[in-house]
Order: C-alpha cells, then structure tokens, then sequence
C-alpha cells in the first residue's frame, strides 16, 4: 500500500504518529518523534532528536533545535525559537515512584519569544512575546512581553526588540531599534511596540 501524500518533510528515520497534526512546509529532522495529539503549525523546524509529546501545540514557523524536549502542556505560538539543548518541564515536584499526569503545568511561549541553548524554563511560567531568555538561563517565574531574562535563577536585565536587539531607553521611556527603526515605549515596567 502507497504512503499517504503529505504536505511537510519528515526524514526517514523521524517518527511520525497517528492523530498528530503537521502544517504545509514543515520540516522534521533525523531521529525526532512527534507524538500522538500534538499539533504543529506551518513553516515550522524541528531538529535532529526532537519530541514533541502529545497535547502540544506549535504555531506557525516555530524553530526547534536539535535535542529539545517539548513536553505535554506547553504550548508556543508562531515565531518562537527554541535553541538547542533547552529544557522545559511539566511536573514541578517529579517522583519516579509517582505518577503526576494529571498534574502538568501549562506553559506558553509568546509570538516571537527566543529561549536560549541549555536554557530551562520550570513549568508553570509563562515567557511573554518577543522575550529573550539568555543560554543556560533557569526560568523560574513569568518573562514579560520584550523582557530579557539571563541568568540561574533567571533575572530581568533589559529589553529586546522584536528583531531580538537589547532596547536603550531615553528619559522620556522611549527607544528605536536599530536594525528595524521600530519605535518602543517602556512605561511603568511594560514596553509595547508603538511604531
């Protein structure tokens, strides 16, 4: 029997289950299994030994690099990065004896978030849009929207455009990205792109 026609490259040696859903022009790289239930979204990446458990959700154009780990209850939406190496949890308190699967903690990854190679994020924290978290940073409570986090545990140190540049702030709460010319405002702990 011929195999189904697909709209997404999967290499011969990744394992694709039933029930999930791949988006037009995703690309699944050597060794990677994607799991039962999950969906993935179009244009997305996944690198070599990659999982993606079952109930996740991928947005569109999602880059996975190699030997991530996406567990059950995350979910990251379009344009995030996912560097290589890092770590998401979904049990905050794991016990081999114990089984806690009805105890995953949700966490979302906003649009256009990066997390940094070897960086983890503990379950139950969400990263907000455009937030960088620095390699090998140890996430440990909600990342604002454009924050940058670095550090175990991870501290807020700045704020990056959403061309991934650290944003300088004048007096009056405003700065320009230098690569897009995009304008921001940081007023009371918030920035939000105004132009």
């Amino acid at each position: 029997m011929k195999a189904p026609e697909t709209d997404y490259y999967a290499h011969p040696t990744a394992v694709i289950d039933e029930g999930c859903s791949i988006g037009a022009g995703t690309k699944i790289w050597h060794f990677s299994h994607i799991m039962p239930n999950c969906r993935i979204g179009q244009k997305c990446n996944i690198g070599q030994n990659v999982v993606v458990s079952p109930e996740v959700v991928l947005g569109n154009n999602v880059k996975v690099q190699n030997n991530v780990s996406i567990y059950t209850g995350v979910t990251c939406e379009d344009d995030v990065f996912l560097g290589p190496s890092m770590v998401f949890t979904n049990v905050t308190n794991p016990r081999s004896a114990i089984n806690r699967r009805d105890q995953y903690a949700k966490t979302v990854v906003g649009k256009g978030a990066t997390i940094g190679a070897n960086a983890t994020i503990v379950c139950g924290h969400d990263i907000g849009a455009y937030a960088f978290i620095g390699a090998g940073a140890v996430v440990t409570k909600h990342v604002p929207n454009y924050a940058l986090v670095l550090g175990n545990p991870a501290r807020h140190v700045g704020w990056m455009s959403e061309f991934g540049h650290k944003l300088l702030f004048d007096s009056d709460g405003l700065a320009t990205c230098p690569e897009s010319g995009q304008r921001y405002r940081l007023d009371n702990g918030v920035v939000t792109r105004i132009g």
